[in-house]
C-alpha cells in the first residue's frame, strides 16, 4: 500500500514535504494537490516511473505531459520562450494555466510530444507543490489525475486511497481538490490559441 501524508495546505510543514521528495528521489510516483486539481508526478529522469504513471493513466505516446515548475526562470530552462510567450508568462504565472512551447535539450525526448517536440509547463499557486518543487530543486513531471473510464478528476484523498493504494507510492492528502483541469495554452507560434477550457480565466486569449 502507499503511505497516505497529510500536509496543511497553507502552511506545509518541511519534515513532510522532506518525505515526499525523498519518495519523488527513490523512483517513486506520488499523487499530490495543485491549484486546479489533484496529480500524478514523478521525477523528470525517472523512466521507469513514467511508465508507470503512462499505466496508470492507460495513456498513448502523444499525450503531452506538464513540467510543474517552481516559476518563470525554471520555464526558460526547459522551453523556448520568445518574448511575446515570456510577457503571457510572466501576466499568468503562478495560476491554473498549462503552457505548451516548444522545449529545449534539458527535456527528455520521452517527455515531449513525438513530433512536435514540445512540451507543457506550469507554475502552480499552491503551497504544497511549490514547496516539493523547491524541496526538490527542480520540476515535477505531472499530468492531471483522471482514471481510465472516469469522467471527471478524483478530489477525495480518502477516496484516491481506494482506487490508487496499490498502484502509487505516495498519496498527499492537501484538502478537497478542484475539479477543473487547468486552462491549456498553445505558445508556440508566440499567438495563444486555447487548447483546452479549465479553471483559469481563457478570454484574454480567444
Amino acid at each position: 500500500m502507499s503511505k497516505f501524508l497529510q500536509i496543511h495546505p497553507q502552511n506545509p510543514d518541511s519534515r513532510s514535504i522532506k518525505q515526499v521528495v525523498e519518495v519523488l528521489l527513490q523512483g517513486g510516483v506520488i499523487v499530490y494537490p495543485t491549484d486546479s486539481t489533484y496529480a500524478l508526478g514523478c521525477h523528470i529522469g525517472d523512466k521507469a516511473a513514467l511508465e508507470r504513471i503512462r499505466r496508470i493513466r492507460q495513456l498513448d505516446v502523444k499525450h503531452n505531459f506538464t513540467l510543474v515548475c517552481s516559476d518563470l526562470a525554471s520555464i526558460s530552462t526547459y522551453a523556448q520562450v520568445h518574448n511575446s510567450a515570456y510577457r503571457i508568462l510572466k501576466a499568468y504565472t503562478p495560476g491554473p494555466y498549462t503552457f505548451v512551447l516548444k522545449a529545449t535539450a534539458e527535456v527528455p525526448r520521452r517527455l515531449m510530444h513525438p513530433k512536435r517536440k514540445t512540451i507543457g509547463l506550469r507554475v502552480p499557486d499552491n503551497a504544497i507543490a511549490q514547496a516539493i518543487i523547491s524541496t526538490l530543486g527542480e520540476p515535477i513531471m505531472s499530468t492531471s489525475l483522471i482514471l481510465p473510464n472516469e469522467g471527471e478528476q478524483l478530489f477525495d484523498a480518502y477516496e484516491m486511497r481506494l482506487k490508487l493504494g496499490k498502484l502509487v507510492d505516495m498519496i498527499v492528502d492537501g484538502g478537497a481538490g478542484g475539479l477543473e483541469p487547468t486552462t491549456m495554452i498553445d505558445l508556440v507560434e508566440g499567438i495563444p490559441s486555447v487548447m483546452r477550457e479549465g479553471k483559469g480565466d481563457s478570454s484574454p486569449f480567444a
